[in-house]
């Protein structure tokens, strides 16, 4: 999963700055949005994984923009506000929860991603896992700005044995389920084909795809094909399916010759689930199914950098430049922003927490616009980062640049640091509370 090619501009620590190609504005954007579901910040060969082979998402981010402090959500649905909505997961309420046996979903206030980028004239359409809202229609993806939708309505597992339920996980098309018992074997083989097939269409419009895999989120499944294709067990086979499919995409878009003018992003939700509760393991589900943070600390469900600091590759021809790696700071809030910007719409009048990374993309600039991010586990955040340093709720802080497994509590040596950071929360929570 590494990245289309500007969404960051600086480099690894210790680079200037990144190349800036002579290009003239381009027209809008296609944009296709891969999202994984579970991935760990180390589970690509490009993020440092010793025995998971990536090649095509290695070659995405060699031919374009690999970040190194991207930010998600500890979990999948604050994680899917985030991303499709540009705002904090405290600011939307969803009236319950939106998992089965949940009756929740996104209000009408709410501007989702497609909605914006429909506004602006884009053709969209959505493969994948929803997670914002299924027990009324007005909740499902294409009556929230998507064209077309084939997907589950939240996470894979929620089916018995691994949650008590009586709900059936139906396969939906649109709004119409079409398929029960999901064969999830096959679940990113049939959206890679539909995948291809949206993009081998002829558009007379700019298009949004957004491919929201449910793998790796246990429990991992894969076709037989892939089966025993990794070193890394039954998890390195379904991380090397999604290369897979990110390899497919990649050359339906050769083919086709959209790939010019198309901005490829492939992120994840959070980082892995390596604490699953004992619903999980059974029914052949192991412990060792699961990613890698990497040199992180933490896994999904917690505020560590190892459950909310994610793969991004980011690529986009003639606009970011191939072959970087950045360490700048930036979050899926700020993808909301850019695209909308970038396809020319408009932003929603209510507030948004996200910012426009073309010119830190373009190499406008080699600094990104996102100087401060706040961690969202619940309603109200748990921690903030300003620049290196990142301040726990309960007082622990620590220097990412140095210490990105956040090992050394520096709070005692840096008092005046704690104070100021711990103001930033605060105020982030009043402003919460007030909204």
């Amino acid at each position: 999963m590494l990245c289309p090619t500007r969404f960051f501009l600086i480099g690894l620590i210790g680079v200037a700055g990144l190349a800036k190609p002579a290009a003239a504005e381009p027209e809008r954007p296609n944009i296709v949005l891969l999202f994984a579901d579970d991935m760990g910040y180390g589970d690509l060969g490009c993020y440092g994984h010793p025995t998971i082979r990536t090649p095509n998402l290695d070659r995405l981010a060699g031919q374009g923009l690999r970040l190194t402090s991207f930010y998600s959500a500890p979990g999948c649905v604050p994680a899917r506000k985030q991303l499709l909505l540009g705002r904090y997961p405290g600011r939307v309420e969803t009236g319950s929860n939106t998992g089965v046996n949940g009756r929740g979903g996104l209000p009408d206030s709410e501007v989702t991603l497609a909605q914006a980028l429909k506004g602006a004239g884009y053709s969209t359409a959505m493969l994948g896992k929803w997670h914002l809202g299924y027990r009324e229609e007005r909740f499902l993806p294409v009556n929230k700005g998507f064209d077309s939708w084939f997907g589950l309505p939240y996470s894979n597992d929620m089916i018995p044995p691994w949650v008590k339920t009586e709900v059936p996980l139906w396969l939906y098309e649109g709004t119409e389920r079409v398929e029960h018992p999901v064969d999830q074997d096959t679940l990113t083989t049939r959206y890679t084909e539909r995948a291809v097939k949206f993009l081998e269409r002829d558009h007379d419009k700019p298009f949004f795809l957004y491919l929201a895999y449910n793998m790796p989120h246990m429990p991992v499944r894969t076709a037989d094909r892939f089966r025993g294709t990794s070193r890394a067990g039954l998890y390195g086979d379904v991380i090397q399916t999604i290369d897979w499919s990110v390899g497919e995409v990649m050359k339906t878009l050769k083919r086709t010759g959209y790939d010019k003018n198309t901005l490829v992003i492939f992120t994840s939700d959070n980082g892995p689930w390596l604490n699953p509760p004992a619903r999980m393991l059974q029914e052949g589900n192991l412990l060792w199914h699961a990613g890698s943070p990497g040199p992180l600390a933490g896994h999904k469900g917690t505020l560590l950098e190892g459950g909310v600091r994610v793969p991004c590759i980011l690529r986009w021809p003639g606009r970011i430049g191939a072959g970087q790696a950045s360490a700048e700071m930036a979050a899926t809030l700020d993808l909301f922003a850019t695209l909308v910007q970038a396809g020319g719409g408009s932003l929603p009048s209510h507030k948004i927490d996200g910012h426009d990374l073309r010119p830190f993309l373009f190499g406008d600039t080699n600094k990104s616009p996102r100087k401060v991010h706040y961690y969202f586990g619940s309603r109200m955040p748990g921690a903030v980062r300003e620049g290196p340093w990142k301040l726990h709720a309960d007082r622990r802080l620590f220097h990412l640049d140095i210490d990105p497994a956040e090992r050394f509590d520096r709070a005692e040596e840096k008092p005046e640091i704690v104070a100021k950071l711990k103001a930033k929360l605060d105020g982030m929570k009043k402003e919460i509370a007030g909204k």
